[in-house]
């Protein structure tokens, strides 16, 4: 099951729908629909879409919101184009470019296609169709900075690059410091900033964004890859199709046309038609010639379209947060009354309390999205939703039992004395009390889960905090973005910081 989030904005309604029907397929057993089919060309036909991964923080030129909110980019057009090809539309499903390989291995979409490289390490994992361009990795550094000249010069610096790329790979072999970044912006960033010593990125990204970044200079291409679009292996009819709807537009010089639309054709990509299979990657005899750079470095004001985007943002993470609190606060109580009141459960409990409590949650929900992809294939929203509800309902067991123990024992002796059992003291007397003053630490920690939401972008959900990234790469600027991110958070917790402080004032009247 998948529930990616789409690249419009959805309106309150049309969200709390997609929420329904992704609760409502895991209840079911998270059973993918559509017909069973052993070809996956037909099983796309009848879907009537071509789900391709990629991720939109990325940016420029690959796939990014133009200002209208619209998705462009010259991989935007490709898909359109093989899309095209097999009769349906494209529809882009936003997920980390670190985990994108992951992702498809799980099933989240069709293909991979955001500037994947190949790799022999990937194409171990996956299938490749035909390269859809040839690239060059540059080195970028301080222009004052004389100790950056190669690869064998990174040995022992701090170099920042994508996680999961070639570039990861090549400093990894050089013996630099490999510093992982999600976004393209950040590392030039850093660099320029001085909490780096160089920037190994594609050169298509450098020539993009060094401009923004004048103190910084392109030393030269220390190695070349090819892009290509990442399937399962298990598809080969679809690379075969894909293949063939490559080959045509490379042949017809459709392709040529849509790279010198973006600044991105050259003399090297001649070689495409020349060359149907991926190659893996190899180090650069010296440094090649240097794309144009944009010059264009001053910061976007956001338009009314990313306003909306935003809130939109905040209405995924309201109600990720409402979801998963929901499943908190009665299996919080659940694990709370069984650590009480049951000896021959309370291991059980107390094992799962400090197992979820001593772990990140980060790292529960990549458990729960990937490590039980292949016994349970729940959906993003789904997993999201479960993961911190999951998380959050160790944390709500703890708050019960102090509370629960905060009962004065006279009360339980005085149900006791007029003939109540244990199970119906605690059900009639003490549990009410305990619940009253368990009020205001449960309306806390659903403060704190609307800020943990933000981890869930890791699943491909697009909530405030990934909105706010995307963005800042977008307008060129993180001050405008991420002030509007910390008011819309403000804005959501604050109501609830005021009922958790009036809940407490009113308990302490009420205990005097």
């Amino acid at each position: 099951m998948y529930w990616p989030a789409p690249p419009r904005v959805l309106g309150p309604l049309a969200m709390a729908a997609g929420l329904a029907v992704a609760g409502a397929a895991a209840i079911a057993g998270c059973a993918p629909a559509g017909p069973a089919s052993d070809s996956a060309p037909d099983r796309i036909r009848a879907r009537g879409e071509l789900l391709w991964g990629a991720d939109v923080q990325g940016g420029e030129p690959y796939v990014y919101e133009d200002r209208d909110g619209a998705l462009v980019g010259f991989e935007v057009e490709l898909a359109d184009t093989l899309a095209a090809a097999l009769g349906v539309r494209a529809r882009l499903v936003q997920n980390d470019w670190s985990t994108l390989i992951p992702s498809l291995e799980r099933g989240t979409f069709d293909v991979a296609l955001n500037g994947i490289e190949v790799t022999p390490a990937r194409a171990a994992r996956v299938a490749f169709t035909r390269p859809y361009y040839l690239f060059s990795e540059r080195l970028v550094a301080r222009r004052a900075d004389a100790r950056v000249r190669d690869l064998a010069s990174l040995s022992g610096l701090r170099v920042g690059t994508l996680a999961n790329s070639l570039a990861w790979d090549l400093l990894r072999e050089a013996g630099a410091v490999a510093l992982p970044y999600e976004g393209v912006d950040e590392p030039l960033i850093d660099l320029e900033r001085g909490r780096t010593d160089a920037v190994l990125l594609d050169d298509v990204i450098v020539a993009r964004y060094l401009g923004r970044h004048p103190t910084l200079v392109a030393v030269g291409d220390v190695a070349e890859g090819r892009y290509a679009v990442a399937l399962r292996p298990a598809d080969e009819d679809l690379r075969a199709a894909l293949d063939q709807a490559l080959a045509q537009t490379i042949a017809s010089g459709a392709w040529r046309k849509t790279l010198a639309r973006w600044n991105l054709d050259g003399d090297r990509e001649a070689a495409l038609a020349l060359s149907p299979t991926p190659a893996p990657a190899r180090v650069a005899a010296g440094p090649g010639s240097l794309l144009s750079v944009s010059t264009s470095a001053a910061a976007r004001p956001l338009t009314p379209r990313q306003i909306a985007l935003f809130l939109q943002g905040a209405l995924v993470t309201l109600l990720i947060s409402l979801a998963a609190m929901a499943i908190a606060v009665p299996l919080g109580l659940a694990l709370a009354l069984v650590r009480l009141e049951s000896p021959r459960l309370r291991p059980f409990a107390t094992a799962y309390i400090e197992i979820v409590r001593g772990t990140p949650v980060l790292l529960q929900l990549y458990l729960l999205y990937y490590g039980l992809s292949g016994i349970v294939s729940l959906g993003p929203w789904t997993a999201a939703i479960l993961g911190l509800g999951l998380n959050y309902a160790a944390y709500e067991a703890e708050i019960y039992r102090g509370a629960i123990g905060a009962v004065p024992r006279a009360q339980w002796e005085a149900a006791l004395a007029l003939g109540a059992s244990r199970r119906l003291a605690l059900r009639t007397v003490v549990l009410p009390q305990g619940l009253r003053l368990a009020i205001p630490g449960v309306t806390n920690d659903f403060i704190s889960l609307l800020k943990d939401s933000s981890l869930v972008s890791v699943l491909t959900v697009v909530e405030l905090t990934k909105r706010m990234t995307i963005t800042a790469v977008d307008a060129r600027g993180w001050l405008l973005p991420g002030a509007l991110c910390a008011a819309l958070y403000f804005a959501l917790g604050y109501p609830f910081a005021r009922l958790a402080r009036r809940l407490e004032r009113r308990l302490a009247s009420n205990a005097t």
